[in-house]
């Protein structure tokens, strides 16, 4: 298939052929569900921790005696049941909520989205997105005659001075294309691929 392909220094528009595996296949809705539940299931950390029963500072004896009360019989003040007590099943802060995709699935998924993202008229492609200087108010005047405000640049390689540009911009993210993620490439409202990212996107997804 052809994607139509921009030239930011001569204002003119071309098409370059990109493989139908990467751009062309049909939408898994299960298949980009489960990419992005991993995704964020991965990035989770495990930053809580609960105490049993046995961790909890109670005192260890016991309350009240066994039998003729009209209580019922407790032996810890520590107990589960009690306010104060320890957790039955506590949270840890050595748990991992880590999912896992195999590689075969994963690829297939990204390419699911960057083919719904072509369908949706949400994918650009541009010859090259450089920037002489550091200078966020050139990247932005750029992306503005572009038509782009909410963006992810995807690239084959991020020099500094395009990482320093874009760094300032809000909802303006610039990453290489191996380093993309299934829940940007949803989350923005546009995405502008360069040629080298595109070739790089052949070269893992293969």
């Amino acid at each position: 298939m052809e994607l139509k392909l921009i030239n930011e220094a001569d204002d003119k528009v071309s098409s370059i052929n990109v493989p139908d595996a990467l751009f062309g296949r049909s939408y898994n809705e299960a298949l980009v569900h489960q990419l992005v539940k991993s995704y964020l299931a991965n990035g989770r950390g495990a930053s809580r921790a609960q105490k049993d029963r046995s961790e909890v500072r109670k005192s260890t004896k016991k309350p009240w005696k066994q039998k003729g009360t009209g209580r019922a019989r407790v032996g810890s003040a520590a107990s589960p049941l009690w306010r104060g007590g320890g957790q039955i099943f506590p949270n840890r802060a050595d748990e991992t909520f880590t999912h896992k995709v195999n590689r075969k699935m994963y690829r297939a998924g990204m390419c699911t989205i960057l083919s719904q993202l072509v369908r949706d008229e949400r994918l650009m492609a541009i010859e090259a997105m450089t920037v002489e200087e550091p200078s966020a108010k050139m990247l932005s005047d750029r992306l503005k005659k572009l038509g782009l405000s909410n963006v992810m640049i995807i690239t084959g390689e991020v020099d500094k001075n395009f990482h320093l540009s874009s760094r300032n911009i809000p909802n303006v993210k610039v990453v290489e294309a191996i380093s993309a993620d299934p829940v940007n490439l949803l989350r923005f409202d546009q995405i502008l691929l360069t040629k080298s990212g595109i070739e790089k996107f052949e070269e893992l997804m293969a």
